[in-house]
């Protein structure tokens, strides 16, 4: 017995010195740990310096807007001593700022409303209903994306005089609509192809309308492009100057960017009026954009998940 019993530890020691047999697995395993975590620290790194240049400009814009005189101040990376905001006082006046935001809202929040809808109605009959009309219109509206606005604006200042929709809400929100519908109909269209129809199939079959399928039905699962299209119709429409440039022309339905663009002299500039109204007029937007954030995250995460 203790015979077979050495036999048999021998047998074993000599397994464990055998040359044939693998190495063990740990440096393996060590190296990947390393890898993933250099690759980690990579990405923050390059995070972190892509975060501070979009913000460095932001910064300075805010640091000069504070400052008094008409020189550019020494170090525009330090704060200004001492902080006064009389700048922002004397722009708040001057660009009429509360009926200049309250124009841009009209306008942008009309817009968006009126796009939505009609790109999602547009974008719905053309991907359910195949048939040769239906091509051809998608082709028609994705043409759209290839002309510049710059080709459409004398066509459209003569659309809008003979219309008598100059210097007024109904004509630019329509402008607007116009511009943007061929990206919203691509948007969307891209966005229902992913879509299974079996929801509104059944809905077909309980007696349900096209109005009530699309709005009970269709219209709740574009939630999320309908949030991310939404938020691209205002960044589009309230950073936008050509049109309220073109099509409006009284004082009383200025815009910001108008506001801003009033600042501009025609040969000189004063950064002390200036930047403080592009402050101001970013500001609006900036607070929209993080108040809705999650939802463009979210439209962009179930994009790619499709």
């Amino acid at each position: 017995m203790t015979a077979l019993i050495s036999q048999e530890t021998e047998a074993a020691a000599g397994r464990t010195t055998t040359p044939d047999e693998p190495a063990p697995r740990a440096p393996r395993f060590r190296s990947r740990r390393f890898r993933t975590r250099a690759s980690k620290v990579i990405a923050s790194v390059v995070l972190l310096a892509f975060t501070a240049v979009v913000l460095t400009p932001i910064w300075v814009l805010v640091m000069v807007s504070l400052h008094h005189g008409n020189t550019s101040p020494s170090n525009p990376f330090a704060l200004p001593a001492p902080i006064d905001f009389q700048n922002y006082v004397n722009a708040f006046q001057n660009m009429h700022y509360l009926r200049s935001v309250g124009n841009t809202l009209i306008i942008t929040l009309a817009t968006a409303v009126i796009t939505v809808f009609a790109a999602s109605l547009a974008a719905w009959a053309i991907v359910r209903h195949t048939r040769r009309w239906t091509r051809t219109l998608y082709q028609i509206f994705v043409s759209g994306l290839t002309i510049p606005i710059f080709v459409v604006l004398t066509p459209l200042y003569e659309v809008m005089q003979k219309l008598h929709l100059l210097d007024s809400y109904i004509g630019i929100v329509l402008a607007y609509t116009a511009t943007i519908m061929p990206f919203a109909v691509f948007f969307f269209a891209g966005f229902l192809r992913t879509v299974p129809p079996e929801l509104e199939e059944a809905a077909a079959v309980d007696g349900a309308g096209l109005i009530r399928t699309y709005w009970k039905i269709v219209f709740p699962l574009l939630r999320p492009a309908t949030a991310t299209l939404a938020i691209f119709v205002i960044l589009q429409v309230w950073n936008d100057l050509i049109l309220p440039l073109v099509l409006l022309s009284s004082d009383d339905k200025q815009t910001v960017t108008l506001a801003v663009y009033a600042t501009i002299g025609t040969h000189t500039m004063s950064p002390e009026q200036l930047l403080p109204t592009l402050v101001l007029g970013v500001l609006p937007l900036f607070i929209v954009f993080l108040a809705l954030q999650r939802y463009v995250v979210a439209g962009i995460a179930v994009g790619a998940g499709k």
